[in-house]
C-alpha cells in the first residue's frame, strides 16, 4: 500500500505572538543543529512549535558536516563543553563520514562521531526509550509497555585497536605497568597465514557511571533493571561487568527495593530471548555494542526509529536529547531534487520536548514542563486521529490511506498545538 497524500494547508501556522505572551525558560539550552533532512525539520520545529510560544535562549552550535570540517571539529568539543556548563543540550542528527562522505563534502578528514566525542566529554550513558501510540501497534505482539535500552557507551569495539596480519606470527596481548613492575603478557593466537586481530578495552571508572546511570534511570522511570553480559565465555572483561554492576546495585539496594524495584543478571542471550516474550516495562542495560544493536531491534519491534527518544545522561546530572535516528539521507537527497518528502519529525520532536521537561524540571518551571508535555500529547493526538507520515500509514492499525508530507505533519502539530497552549 503506497497511499494518497493527505492534504493539509501549507500556510505557515505559525501564531503572531508577542513576548509578553510567551512561556519564558528560566536558563539556556545548547542547542546543537545537523545534516541533511533533519537539519530542515530541525528549522520547521524552531519555526513552528519553539519560537512561538517560548520566550528561549538557545546556545546554538552548528555541528553540520561542513561547519565541523571548517572548525576541524573544534564545534563539536566546544557543544560539549557547554552542556556542562547549562546542564541540557538538545542535538539534530548528524553525520558521521565515511570514504564516500569525504569526497562528497570534500572533507579534510574521517571526522569522528559527533556523539561519540559528546558522550566522552560528558562520560555519559545513552538511554532509548519508544514512543508508544495507540495505532502503531508493536510488531512484537507481547510488548505492552516501553523498553528502555541503557547502552554503555565507551570502550569496546568502539575503541578497539585492529591489526590485519598478512603472515604466519604471534599474537600477544601485552601490559606494561605505570610503576614499571613485570610486564603481564597473555598469548592471543598463533596464526599460520592471514588473520585479524583486535583489541579492546573498558575502565572501571566508566562501567561506574555507567551502572550508577541505569540505576538512577530506572528510579526515574520505575522500572526494573536487566543487565546482560556473556560471562560464561568472557570470565574477566564481562565478568568485570557484571561485578561492578552488581557492586553498584548492592550499594543502592535500599532505595530499589523502596521503589519496588528489581534486578535481574541474565546471559546476554538469555535476556534477548526473554524480552522477546515479555510484555516491557524494564529498563535493559547493554555493553556497548549489545545496546548498539538492540536499541534499533526495540525501536523497529515498537514501530519505528522514528518513534524512539534517545538521551545521553552524565554522571554529574547533565543531559543531551536527540533522535535515535540518522539524517535520513534518501529523503534529503529528494528534497534537492525538489521532490515532495514524507519524512517522519516525531523522534526530532520529543528531542526538544524532553530537553524542555528537563530543563523546567531542573529550574523548577513547572509551566515549561506543562508545555513540553503538551506538545508530546499533541503529537501523539494527531497521528492517532489520522494525520501521519508515509512511514507511519504503512503500519498503522487501523489503516490508513493517506499521507501528510513532511511539513504538512508539522503544520497539523502546531495548529493543534495553538488551540491547547
Amino acid at each position: 500500500m503506497t497511499g494518497e497524500r493527505l492534504k493539509i494547508s501549507t500556510n505557515t501556522i505559525v501564531r503572531e505572538a508577542c513576548v509578553a505572551d510567551r512561556i519564558t525558560v528560566k536558563n539556556p539550552i545548547v542547542e546543537m543543529d545537523g545534516d541533511e533532512m533533519t537539519r530542515i525539520i530541525w528549522q520547521f520545529i524552531k519555526d513552528k512549535l519553539i519560537s512561538p510560544f517560548l520566550d528561549i535562549d538557545l546556545k546554538y552550535f552548528d555541528l553540520g558536516m561542513r561547519h565541523r570540517d571548517e572548525t576541524d571539529d573544534r564545534v563539536t568539543t566546544e557543544a560539549a563543553i557547554a552542556i556542562k556548563e547549562y546542564g541540557v543540550g538538545v542535538k539534530c542528527a548528524t553525520i558521521t563520514p565515511n570514504a564516500s562522505r569525504v569526497k562528497e563534502y570534500n572533507l579534510a578528514q574521517q571526522w569522528k562521531s559527533p556523539n561519540a566525542t559528546i558522550r566522552s566529554i560528558l562520560d555519559g550513558t545513552v538511554f532509548r526509550k519508544p514512543i508508544i501510540i495507540k495505532n502503531i501497534p508493536p510488531g512484537v505482539r507481547s510488548w505492552k509497555k516501553p523498553i528502555i535500552i541503557g547502552r554503555h557507551a565507551y570502550g569496546d569495539i568502539y575503541k578497539s585497536t585492529e591489526i590485519v596480519v598478512d603472515e604466519p606470527g604471534t599474537a600477544e596481548l601485552v601490559f606494561s605497568p605505570s610503576a614499571g613492575s613485570e610486564k603481564r603478557i597473555m598469548h592471543v593466537h598463533d596464526f599460520t597465514g592471514p588473520g585479524v586481530i583486535m583489541g579492546m578495552h573498558n575502565t572501571e571508572s566508566s562501567i561506574r557511571s555507567f551502572a550508577k546511570a541505569c540505576i538512577n534511570n530506572a528510579l526515574s522511570e520505575k522500572m526494573d533493571i536487566w543487565f546482560g553480559a556473556k560471562d560464561t565465555i568472557s570470565k574477566q572483561y564481562h565478568g568485570f561487568f557484571r561485578d561492578v554492576f552488581a557492586e553498584e546495585i548492592d550499594k543502592s539496594k535500599d532505595a530499589l527495593q523502596n521503589a519496588g524495584i528489581q534486578y535481574r543478571y541474565m546471559l546476554i542471550d538469555d535476556a534477548v530471548a526473554q524480552v522477546m516474550k515479555s510484555d516491557g516495562g524494564m529498563l535493559w542495560a547493554c555493553m556497548n555494542y549489545d545496546g548498539d544493536v538492540m536499541s534499533d531491534m526495540i525501536a523497529s519491534g515498537f514501530g519505528s526509529l522514528g518513534l524512539m527518544t534517545s538521551v545521553l545522561v552524565s554522571p554529574d546530572g547533565k543531559f543531551e536529547f536527540e533522535a535515535a535516528h540518522g539524517t535520513v539521507m534518501r529523503h534529503y537527497y529528494a528534497h534537492l531534487k525538489g521532490e515532495a518528502t514524507s519524512t517522519n519529525s516525531i523522534a526530532s520532536i520529543f528531542a526538544w520536548t524532553g530537553a524542555l521537561s528537563k530543563r523546567g524540571e531542573l529550574d523548577n518551571t513547572p509551566d515549561v514542563v506543562k508545555f513540553a508535555q503538551a506538545v508530546e500529547r499533541v503529537v501523539i493526538e494527531t497521528v492517532e486521529q489520522g494525520t501521519m507520515t508515509k512511514d507511519l500509514m504503512l503500519i498503522a492499525e487501523p489503516t490508513v490511506s493517506t499521507y501528510a508530507l513532511t511539513e504538512e505533519f508539522i503544520d497539523a502539530v502546531a495548529g493543534r498545538l495553538e488551540k491547547v497552549v
